[in-house]
């Protein structure tokens, strides 16, 4: 427990002898005693300071005691002040009633009792330092009380998220296995009618152009499970401060060019398009994989909530960076939803569109961050959407460095 400061204590008489004596009398290790000549002097200390007890003077020139007493219980600072008034007048002048009707809580006579003048200002001390602790008490249980709510408020709120966290883990297991399930029933499906037709001696079944569309089939079954894996193993590696960046010179039109060309086989399978928009060649030192990576994840996204509308892939550049557009013109995406999305996990599929695992964009973000880029969006609902990845111009000189191999060789294919 702290100790507690000294109580202060006023006196006020006109007569300096009168102050020193009284000074004299009621000093102590407790105490600091401040004096005043005049009312005035006296209500410029009260303003500055809290006071155990004021001993006053009646008889002053100027505002004598009785109306200092008035002005003190006037003001919602001074007005609980104990007040004792002193006077060397007669008893025969009534100045004790008239004290106590002023709010005093004693009224002495000169000459003072010595020892009755202690008793009382040790009296009133002791009160004002009991009064001091219990407020400290008050105060430190007031604390208590704050931090205990906060401390509340932020167990509440680790519970919340751990709960999240388990929601989110068995919704995250439950769709993990729901994407696997169909690429892999899809190879049963299509291993079991292989093992028939072997059985029934159907070899017709396995021509030449029969078995090309069988190989091409499981590939994308294939393929499929291995980027969910691949998803899955990024998120690890973000989370862990593991994923690397290898920089090189890339030519971005020809990475852009062999990406749209790639990906517009499977536009044309789902009744889309995806249109280039020309432009003079651009180079960058980029991770080529990686930025390769957020354009297959910006198409795919494009695809999937275009309701199958044309995609435009455009880029813009100047000496310091380049911004590649991605436009769709699907449904847009609710204003609410436009931080969600780059969260991990989150989707904001409807009723009858394809969902995954809510990765891709959340990924794709942390690549373009890892290049000293960024990855934003501009939507408007029923407009469809336009996702830009910017990135730096960077020179290969100037580039990051290679993250030790130890981290990196299981990052590129």
């Amino acid at each position: 427990m702290s100790q507690l400061e000294p109580s202060n204590v006023l006196i006020v008489d006109d007569l300096p002898e009168n102050l020193q004596a009284l000074d004299a009398l009621i000093r102590d290790d407790q105490r600091v005693i401040y004096r005043a000549q005049s009312g005035e002097e006296a209500l410029a200390l009260l303003l500055d300071h809290e006071f155990a007890l004021a001993i006053l003077d009646v008889q002053m020139p100027g505002m004598d005691g009785f109306e200092l007493a008035e002005l003190m219980r006037g003001t919602e600072r001074t007005r609980d002040i104990p007040i004792v008034f002193v006077s060397a007048a007669g008893k025969e002048l009534n100045y004790a009633f008239k004290g106590y009707e002023s709010g005093a809580v004693d009224f002495l006579h000169k000459p003072l009792d010595p020892d009755a003048v202690r008793g009382k200002v040790k009296v009133f001390v002791t009160l004002d330092r009991q009064r001091r602790e219990a407020r400290r008490h008050i105060e430190e249980l007031e604390r208590s009380r704050r931090e205990q709510e906060a401390l509340l408020c932020q167990l509440n709120a680790t519970q919340e998220e751990l709960q999240r966290s388990l929601n989110m883990r068995d919704e995250f297991m439950s769709l993990v296995a729901h994407e696997l399930r169909t690429p892999l029933n899809t190879l049963f499906l299509e291993s079991q009618m292989r093992s028939l037709q072997i059985k029934r001696g159907n070899l017709a079944a396995f021509a030449p152009d029969k078995l090309d569309a069988m190989v091409r089939r499981d590939e994308r079954q294939i393929k499929a499970m291995i980027r969910l894996i691949d998803d899955m193993l990024d998120v690890s590696r973000i989370r862990s401060g593991k994923l690397s960046i290898r920089p090189a010179q890339v030519e971005l039109m020809a990475l852009l060019d062999r990406v749209v060309s790639d990906l517009s086989v499977h536009a044309s399978a789902a009744g889309g398009s995806i249109a280039l928009r020309p432009h003079e060649d651009v180079g960058g030192c980029w991770d080529e994989f990686r930025i390769e990576q957020v354009i297959v994840n910006l198409l795919t996204n494009a695809l999937r909530y275009g309701g199958g509308k044309p995609v435009e892939v455009s880029v813009n550049a100047d000496s310091d960076q380049v911004r590649i557009e991605v436009r769709d013109q699907g449904r847009g995406i609710a204003p609410e939803d436009m931080l969600r999305i780059f969260e991990p996990f989150e989707r904001v599929a409807r009723n009858g569109e394809p969902k995954g695992l809510g990765l891709g964009l959340y990924i794709s973000r942390q690549l373009a961050q890892s290049h000293g880029g960024e990855l934003s969006v501009v939507s408007t609902p029923g407009e469809g959407s336009v996702f830009t990845l910017t990135l730096p111009r960077c020179e290969s000189s100037g580039a990051a460095p290679e993250q030790p191999a130890a981290e990196t060789t299981d990052h590129h294919p």
